[in-house]
């Protein structure tokens, strides 16, 4: 009897892998995934809420809820996607032979209960998609590790949405990195010791001591950190976050990490090498949310403008920052998917219907050709008619003004 009553008792409540109770936990996801399909169905969509969702604990939770949500993070429409990449997109191109070599080297990338076969036919669409992507915008110059952007994309939302979406983060948020040298890389990788140095002035003398520089942080920051992370589900959530911020969130991002190491650095001899070796090696199970918490205060704390104003950064202007506020604003008019799907399927009404009513009208104007042809005809020969008739009667009163005398005929010509 007792045993019943605390099974009644405990209805509803979990435990997670520690043994604590999860039915808050629970709770608040369900309450996280009403307000993101609230906002979903909203009109406009309430992009605002999608990018608290995408940036608080848990992120967008599931890949489904990633389906819907990374699109209208980055404002592209699901019911206007691109075609799948043609063959075609391989010929002659510069970097196929590169992207192909990084595209193979991927493999550890995609899951490692994946069909050889499936993952074989993955690797081909995330060449595609890369070209395409390359092909379609001639001011973009690949670069190494933009493939594993690329593969986490294709892996979340399929092959069309993440062309889409690949297209739009290359002239937006990646787009410093697409230059065809590294001196705006070099830029923002730049932004990593004055927020240091804004936090933590012993660590950032430190680090300046050992002449370590920024390399340490370089793939983290092209690649959102898909080159260095192991766990796929880390991977999705650092998206989630980056997909919902600032360009710079990344190195905000790098920030963190360095300070949330900080005694393991300061520990280390203060050389260039150990220091580097050190940092290069991201630990794989450091607290993301945590860490994704103090990025958001760093950066409302000391905002790019600010850091800015360093001599160091003035030298190269950002493209990345320079348009995203109106990429911002862009996102705040967005149709929800069901509007979208409705005006669609009118659009493609309405183009079958005006081309039904053009083939009519090509119809109609074909048949009065052929009418107005019978009936010229008809005038023709109406015409050849009278005119034999009206020759056989002059023919006739010739030959009697003849009969009559030469005076007659003068009179008639």
């Amino acid at each position: 009897m007792k045993r019943l009553k605390r099974k009644k008792e405990n209805a509803g409540v979990g435990l997670n892998g520690n043994g604590s109770v999860t039915r808050e936990t629970d709770c608040g996801r369900k309450q996280k995934l009403t307000e993101i399909h609230q906002a979903l169905f909203s009109d406009p969509v309430d992009i605002e809420t999608l990018r608290r969702a995408a940036a608080s604990k848990g992120g967008l939770l599931t890949n489904e809820v990633r389906r819907k949500v990374w699109p209208k993070l980055l404002n592209v429409n699901v019911y206007d996607l691109p075609p799948k990449p043609g063959r075609d997109v391989r010929e002659n191109h510069k970097d196929y032979n590169q992207v192909v070599l990084d595209v193979r080297r991927s493999m550890k990338r995609f899951p490692k209960a994946m069909p050889v076969t499936e993952r074989a036919v993955l690797q081909e669409q995330l060449t595609d998609i890369i070209l395409e992507v390359l092909k379609c915008n001639p001011q973009l110059h690949y670069y190494q590790g933009y493939h594993d952007v690329a593969v986490t994309l294709l892996l979340v939302v399929g092959e069309r949405m993440a062309l889409a979406m690949l297209d739009t983060l290359s002239n937006h948020h990646l787009r410093d990195f697409m230059d065809p040298t590294m001196d705006r890389t070099k830029h923002i990788l730049n932004y990593l010791m004055p927020i240091l140095e804004q936090v933590d002035t012993e660590l950032h003398d430190f680090m300046i001591r050992s002449e370590v520089g920024t390399i340490f942080a370089l793939s983290w920051l092209i690649t959102w950190y898909g080159h260095v992370l192991s766990d796929f589900k880390h991977t999705m959530r650092l998206y989630d976050f980056f997909l919902a911020s600032h360009p710079l969130m990344p190195i905000y991002l790098a920030a963190t990490i360095v300070l949330h190491r900080e005694k393991e650095v300061k520990k280390t001899e203060c050389d260039m090498a150990m220091v580097h070796h050190l940092l290069s090696l991201i630990p794989q199970d450091l607290p993301y949310q945590l860490l994704i918490g103090r990025a958001q205060d760093l950066f409302h704390r000391y905002p790019p403008s600010l850091l800015a104003k360093r001599a160091t950064l003035q030298s190269h202007k950002s493209l990345s920052i320079s348009t995203f506020q109106a990429f911002r604003v862009s996102t705040l008019h967005q149709r929800p998917d069901s509007v979208l799907q409705r005006l669609t399927k009118e659009q493609v009404f309405n183009s079958r219907h005006a081309s039904r009513h053009s083939g009519q009208e090509a119809a109609l104007s074909r048949d009065r050709g052929q009418r107005w042809g019978r009936g010229n005809r008809l005038v023709k020969m109406a015409v050849w008619g009278l005119s034999a008739t009206l020759g056989v009667a002059v023919f006739a009163v010739a030959q009697t003004a003849l009969d009559w005398g030469p005076e007659v005929l003068q009179q008639l010509f």
